[in-house]
């Protein structure tokens, strides 16, 4: 696990065992605001240790940004935190979460001690909290999934925009229109920076150019697919054979290698909806 000091008192955790996918610590003179854990019981359990012996601190807020599993996994560490989220987030692990959970389980011996906390607090569209000197903006951010957040660090302008941004956007448990409508809402904004829910933190020089990118992305990805039904292929698999990860302007050694696989899912999930909903000629 890398761990990376973004201002005086927020820090990075990136993981070196799935996907760079990151969380993220704030640090206030009333205790920490943890956003998100990590995949790996022993990541999470790293943090744990920094932010207790290290820093001598304690975790008074975990954010989980959305259900998946590799945000929210390692919530049970933190059992005295007061966890917030979306509504529909604590729906989705009360459900497809435990399922989940189960699932892992019985394939990995490692994730035996790990269980399930629901969080205490949601909300619907947003949320400002507050503690000692740092407020929160947490705001409904559909797209990747039905319920992600992002968490806006509200002095210094740190933005943790979870997997709405990520070195290579996903929305195969989500919407591309809706992931399209939240990454233009990041547009404009003074941000100092975004922590991306994958990979690197986006610093502010990079911000409007990588949302630009971004949503040239999701873009072209639609062109393309809509070009392949168009010329006739009938089917998702058939069609991401058509649709290279670099036709539409992300490199494919993105995350590690994993931007390749990642965009075959979401050549599939749209196709599949442009396919479903294509008229039938008779």
């Amino acid at each position: 696990m890398q761990r990376e000091r973004v201002t005086d008192n927020i820090y990075i955790f990136r993981s070196d065992l799935y996907v760079q996918v990151t969380a993220g610590l704030v640090m206030t003179d009333a205790g920490a605001v943890l956003i998100d854990t990590l995949m790996y019981p022993e990541e999470t359990a790293a943090i744990k240790r920094f932010v207790e012996q290290r820093l001598g601190a304690h975790v008074v807020y975990l954010v989980n940004t959305h259900h998946h599993a590799d945000h929210t996994l390692g919530t049970c560490f933190f059992p005295d935190a007061h966890v917030v989220s979306h509504r529909l987030c604590r729906d989705l692990l009360d459900t497809r979460g435990r399922d989940s959970l189960i699932a892992m389980q019985e394939s990995s011996s490692g994730l035996d001690n790990i269980h399930l906390i629901l969080p205490s607090t949601v909300f619907d569209d947003r949320l400002t909290l507050s503690l000692a000197d740092q407020t929160f903006e947490l705001v409904w951010s559909p797209g990747h999934s039905q319920d992600s957040v992002t968490c806006l660090v509200v002095e210094p302008q740190v933005l943790f925009a979870a997997d709405t941004v990520m070195s290579l956007p996903t929305f195969v448990d989500g919407d591309i229109d809706q992931l399209i409508a939240s990454i233009k809402r990041l547009q404009g904004q003074p941000y100092e920076a975004i922590v991306q829910g994958h990979g690197d933190v986006i610093l502010r020089g990079e911000v409007q150019t990588r949302l630009e990118q971004d949503l040239a992305y999701l873009d072209m990805l639609k062109q393309q697919v809509s070009q392949a039904i168009a010329q006739g292929l009938k089917t998702p698999q058939a069609i991401a054979e058509t649709v290279p990860v670099e036709s539409c302007g992300k490199e494919k050694i993105v995350l590690h290698g994993a931007a390749i696989q990642l965009h075959e899912s979401n050549v599939y999930a749209l196709a599949a909806s442009m396919l479903s909903n294509a008229p039938v000629n008779t």
